[in-house]
């Protein structure tokens, strides 16, 4: 049976690790707060330069690009993106698992893996993976330079035929308890996000000109397709932002991730430091009774050798 002072080393242990995991939780906090804000000012920008691709797209009679060419997808590369931590609950093992289970459904291609994050890198060279290339540290301040590079990595890959298909498997920040698991086509470039934007384009063209004149000058029920005025050709313009629509979609999938995994280990040592209390509690009540038995004890047999003693 563990004596008193058992309990009180024990006690003073967990209040050690609590203290640890409380800090860590503070810390963590601190770099959602960073992150978030990161991942909210990417999230517009991403979605603006799909709009502008589209408007560049629909004033093409036919959009071509080497990051559009679709083949049959013979070889494939999974970008795997994790931390370079751990102690962020099952945010690691998720990934991990979504992308060996990915791998399986594609058993009969070639499978390749670019590892985004040690704790993936580590994994995926014991389980086997072939790995193209690998980033550390990338989540521990999401920088846009790396971000490109990475596109431009698998852009070179694409373009040169070397692989037919790229897919990225990550965890998608919602909100600070949910993160949600996606498997998302990075090349080619989806047809969907290019697809024809017409009916919007001429209902905000009207909004706009309609506003812009006089109510008697206003059209009435339709307006009018608004013909930019590019300073280079179209189709210039257009191969310039497919690469810049690529680099963004990394940028913000980093960024996702970072986002998604800070709030995970928040969420970890959130837990870890309730649970710490509630074994210090549970502890100091053993301890107590404990305590209580050995002066029971040492009442009795006091009592018992006076009786003795008179007897």
């Amino acid at each position: 049976m563990p004596t008193l002072i058992d309990y009180r080393r024990r006690i003073r242990s967990v209040k050690s690790t609590q203290q640890i995991t409380r800090a860590m939780k503070f810390v963590a906090a601190a770099k959602l707060r960073r992150a978030q804000e990161g991942v909210f000012a990417a999230r517009p920008y991403a979605h603006e330069i799909v709009r502008v691709l589209r408007s560049a797209a629909a004033r093409m009679e036919s959009t071509v690009h080497p990051l559009l060419e679709r083949r049959p997808e013979e070889k494939i590369v999974i970008v795997v993106l994790t931390g370079d931590r751990s102690l962020c609950g099952a945010f690691n093992t998720n990934v991990l698992r979504r992308a060996s289970a990915f791998a399986r459904e594609n058993s009969s291609k070639q499978i390749e893996g670019i590892a985004i994050g040690k704790k993936g890198r580590d994994t995926l060279r014991k389980r086997g993976w072939r790995l193209t290339a690998e980033y550390l540290n990338v989540s521990s301040k999401v920088e846009y330079s790396k971000a490109k590079e990475i596109a431009s990595k698998i852009a070179e890959m694409y373009a040169n035929k070397d692989v037919d298909a790229v897919y990225a498997v990550y965890n998608e920040f919602k909100n600070v308890l949910v993160q949600r698991l996606r498997v998302e086509k990075l090349l080619p470039v989806d047809p969907a996000i290019l697809g024809s934007q017409a009916e919007e384009i001429v209902a905000e063209a009207g909004t706009a000109r309609s506003e812009s004149l006089p109510q008697d000058l206003a059209p009435a029920g339709q307006g009018m397709l608004v013909d930019y005025i590019y300073e280079e050709p179209v189709n210039e313009i257009f191969d310039h932002l497919v690469p810049r629509y690529l680099d963004s979609e990394v940028f913000r999938i980093l960024l996702e991730s970072a986002a998604a995994e800070h709030a995970a280990r928040m969420t970890a040592m959130d837990s870890a430091t309730r649970n710490a209390s509630e074994l210090i509690d549970r502890l100091t009540l053993e301890m107590n009774k404990a305590r209580q038995a050995s002066i029971t004890k040492e009442l009795i047999e006091i009592v018992s050798g006076a009786a003795s003693a008179m007897s």
